[in-house]
């Protein structure tokens, strides 16, 4: 075989790996583990985060997914949004099916992503009324957290908080500012005596999620940046935004911590390499 014949072999193969790569990552998921550590903490729990399902199923009735948190044994489950897809031509049945397993394992907190949000703000366009899916949620037992804070009760005072911020935030190409104020105005101030959680779907404000002044923030929506290079990060989100600051990881801003979920699904471009979705477990412990 010539020279030529071999690199043209060579590079069919690598393409054909490629794609092997990309269905078993769209088709399967891991888990990722982080520490979260407060003096503000007592004692020590398990939580779950879930983020950007997108109506994704692993297995029948999501069997593999269910069966991967119950294996946690969480105290408790946070969402944080975008589990259904925000089109014409989409239910929210699967959505809410997973949903309905999860309140059988732990209290589930859910704030919503884009996806929820916008079908809520402008109903007229869509086929799925968020209304009625709010409705199933909060019958199942779910806690709605609509730029609203709820307080747990248990030895620490830990305040959860879910943000919905102005729907012109979620543009492509670029990162609008967003409205001075505009967090405050939708859930007021942080409580500095709890450890402050704040689930805001969109990473692409973390620096006023953090002036903000949450202790440890969770977010989604890019996907992971849908192709990784170590060492780098995601390449490009959902937005169309290359090389996002937070698009899959954790990490440490002074006291605060930032956790961005790769996401468990995909939508309109169905692309993952090197970027496995995932279920994000939290072991949190007093320092």
């Amino acid at each position: 075989m010539s020279t030529t014949g071999i690199i043209i072999g060579i590079l069919v193969a690598a393409v054909l790996l490629v794609f092997a790569e990309m269905y078993r990552e769209l088709h399967t998921f891991c888990v990722t583990r982080y520490q979260v550590a407060s003096p503000k903490l007592a004692g020590k729990k398990t939580w779950v985060f879930l983020s950007d399902l997108h109506n994704q199923v692993y297995g029948v009735n999501n069997c593999r997914l269910i069966d991967a948190v119950k294996k946690e044994s969480p105290d408790l489950i946070l969402i944080g949004g975008d589990m259904l897809v925000g089109k014409n031509g989409h239910s929210y049945e699967s959505a809410l099916a997973c949903v309905k397993e999860l309140v059988k394992i732990a209290p589930v907190y859910y704030a919503n992503g884009n996806h929820e949000e916008r079908m809520k703000l402008k109903p007229q366009k869509y086929d799925q009324s968020y209304a009625l899916y709010r409705e199933k949620l909060l019958n199942l037992g779910v806690h709605l957290l609509e730029n609203e804070s709820i307080v747990l009760s248990d030895e620490s005072k830990v305040r959860l908080t879910g943000l919905e911020i102005p729907l012109e935030c979620y543009t492509h190409l670029k990162r609008r500012e967003m409205p001075e104020g505009a967090i405050k105005e939708r859930i007021g101030n942080r409580d500095p005596e709890a450890f402050q959680v704040l689930l805001a779907h969109n990473p692409s404000y973390m620096k006023e999620y953090l002036a903000w002044g949450a202790d440890l923030i969770l977010s989604g929506h890019l996907h992971g940046g849908m192709v990784r290079i170590p060492g780098i990060g995601g390449v490009i989100g959902p937005d169309f935004v290359l090389f996002p600051k937070y698009s899959g990881e954790m990490r440490r801003v002074g006291d605060q911590t930032v956790i961005v979920s790769k996401g468990l699904g995909t939508h309109t471009i169905h692309i993952r390499l090197f970027n496995p979705a995932e279920v994000v477990v939290l072991s949190l412990n007093n320092c």
